[in-house]
Formats: structure tokens, sequence, C-alpha cells
């Protein structure tokens, strides 16, 4: 597979790692962007790096949050000088209330009526008087004794880049009140998941891949190499274990309060963390790469 410049241009900005490193991975992994990270890892060139660093959308999320309920819903724009524009704005307000009510599925909140007439006529009709494309992409609904939502980077009440929303169990007031730290902590780290028993076993199983050859390629080339049963029985779980620590929330160190564990900073609010959901604009969209010069160029040709 041939190695283009805007392959190895991606996997240096993703990674951090030098140009000849990124162009050895790609060609080891025969292209493959994973794996290119993977090998990269294994070599100690480069961190986890996650695939929300390497793209990019504009939009807004909303959310809303009632008794026992919250949703947020993520609706996208072509420019982010659109989602400055008070329409819409109050799109996504109405749309997260609707959702807030009604909704199950985007399908159903497209169905559902807003203003006489289907929310999907009310997007369209947007689309239509704002001049820009717009889609209503993704939606999380979250349920708990208690929710929280939080808005990083807010640009109206209620709305933002990234909408955060925890479920808590427990005393209302102590969760209304932490809840509010524990969202803002999940807007900065991006936990991948609540718990070790809720992560993805295909993650776990990467991450061991990685940390088992990385540990073994050490171990060949270090000038006192260490017995097999160490690196299997303590360095490797070590490893997993700190992995765990910083990706699951209730495992990650609390920004408030590094000194505890977030666990551990809801016990002694007497609260506990039942589920979240942090949904930032544009996560899993390829931004596309526009060549300045050549649509120059091709304004000037007509």
């Amino acid at each position: 597979m041939t190695i283009t410049a805007a392959m190895v241009k991606e996997l240096r900005e993703s990674t951090g790692a030098g140009m000849m490193d990124v162009k050895k991975a790609l060609t080891e992994s025969n292209g493959d962007m994973d794996a290119a990270i993977d090998w990269l890892r294994t070599k100690g060139l480069a961190k986890a790096a996650k695939k929300a660093d390497r793209v990019a959308a504009e939009g807004l999320v909303g959310v809303a949050v009632t008794t026992g309920k919250g949703v947020a819903v993520e609706i996208n724009s072509e420019t982010d000088f659109v989602a400055k524009n008070a329409d819409f704005q109050a799109l996504v307000r109405e749309v997260a209330n609707v959702a807030l009510t009604t909704g199950d599925s985007i399908e159903v909140v497209k169905a559902a009526h807003l203003n006489g007439k289907t929310v999907d006529e009310v997007i369209q009709e947007s689309i239509a008087r704002i001049g820009e494309n717009m889609t209503f992409r993704r939606m999380h609904i979250l349920e708990g004794e208690t929710v929280v939502s939080y808005v990083h980077n807010s640009a109206a009440d209620g709305m933002g880049k990234i909408g955060v929303l925890v479920a808590l169990n427990g005393p209302a007031d102590n969760a209304q009140a932490i809840g509010k730290q524990f969202a803002m902590h999940i807007a900065a780290t991006a936990p991948l998941s609540l718990s070790e028993a809720t992560m993805d076993p295909a993650l776990v199983e990467r991450e061991l891949a990685v940390q088992t050859a990385k540990a073994l390629e050490e171990n060949a080339t270090s000038a006192k190499p260490k017995p097999e049963q160490v690196i299997t029985n303590n360095i490797i779980p070590g490893r997993m274990k700190k992995y765990l620590a910083e990706n699951t929330l209730l495992g990650q160190a609390f920004v408030i309060n590094p000194d505890l564990t977030v666990e551990q900073a809801a016990k002694e609010a007497g609260v506990e963390i039942t589920g979240y959901a942090r949904v930032a604009v544009g996560e899993g969209i390829e931004k596309k790469e526009e060549d300045f010069a050549a649509e120059v160029a091709k304004m000037v040709q007509g």
C-alpha cells in the first residue's frame, strides 16, 4: 500500500512521533492507522492516541434535564459561524427539550411535534432559512435518581461544544452538589468507561497486546533482563492496572482532589455514580482536508 503524505501527517499529529518513525510504522502496518499507532506505542514512541483527537465538525451539543432523566443531543452545522447563530441555538434548545419529553431514539424525536410541525420538518426549514446544511446526529438519554448536566465551552444556556450528563443515587442535595463537579471532571478527562466491568473487552484486549509486546521488547534489550515470570506476573498486570485507572471514570484521580479517586470522592459524599454520557461536537466525523490554493484556483477558473 502507498504511504501518502496525508497519512504521515495524520499519524504525526495524533501521536507526536517523529517523521521517520511514523513512516516506518505505516510501512510495517501496511498503512493501517490503528496498527501503526500500536506499533509506535510498542516501541515506546507514542502514547495512546484517541480518535477524537483526529476529527472535527461544527455545531452544538444541547442538554436538558428533568427529575430522574437527562438528554444530550448533537446537531451539526457546516461552520462555527452558524453555531453562533441565535436561530440555530434556538433549534438546538427546542430539539433537546422535545427529546427530553418524547425521545427514545433520534427517529422518534424527528417524528415528534414541535410548533405544529415535526422536528424533522423544523430542521429542514432551518436549513432553507439559514442556508447551511444541518444534521441531527446523536442523542444520549440517561436516567437515575438524580441526573446532573454540564456544558463546556458554552455558547448559550444549556449548549456548547461538550455536553455531559451524570446519573447518581443518593441524597438529592449531595448528588446535585458533587454531581456538577463530576460532570466537569468527565468533560476534562473523557473516560472510556464507567468502570473496569463496563470497559469494552476489545479495548482491554488491544491494550494488553500492546503492553505485553512493549514489556517483552524492553526486557529483551535491557542490560539486566528480568525473569519472564516477573514480566508476566508483575510488570504487565501493573501496567494494565494503571491503564484501567486512567481510563475508567471511577478509577481516575478526581480533578478537584487528586488524592481521591472519583469512586472514593463519591463515597465520601454519600452518593453512587450509576452512569454518565459525554458528547463532544464532531466525535467520529473525519475532518475534510481543504486545499485552499486549489480551491482558489478553481474559483478563478470559473
